[in-house]
């Protein structure tokens, strides 16, 4: 089964993951404090992610909506992104991502 990996105040966490699941939802399976206030409506930005370097040009580009919720997103980094906005694939195992 494919994973991703989620890193938390400093601890890896590997995670598996079923094609089209979404890093938003892998974390809540997984107990990682990711929140999602709005349930992956895309409203808010409380499921930022930042994804490692060497991941985030494999990701599909984010969509304007997705940017402009980034832009009010605490931490944000030039690879940062919604988790309920990144759609797990088999070509995305190994996928790791930060935690601001």
């Amino acid at each position: 089964m494919p994973h991703m990996i989620f890193i938390e105040k400093g601890e890896r966490r590997a995670c598996d993951f079923a094609a089209r699941e979404t890093v938003l939802a892998v974390a809540r399976r997984n107990g990682i404090d990711l929140e999602g206030a709005c349930e992956g409506a895309m409203a808010c930005s409380t499921c930022h992610v930042i994804v490692e370097k060497d991941w985030f040009s494999r990701l599909p580009k984010a969509k304007i909506e997705e940017n402009d919720m980034l832009d009010l997103a605490v931490g944000a980094a030039r690879t940062s992104r919604l988790g309920c906005q990144i759609v797990l694939t088999e070509a995305l195992d190994g996928l790791t991502v930060r935690l601001p």
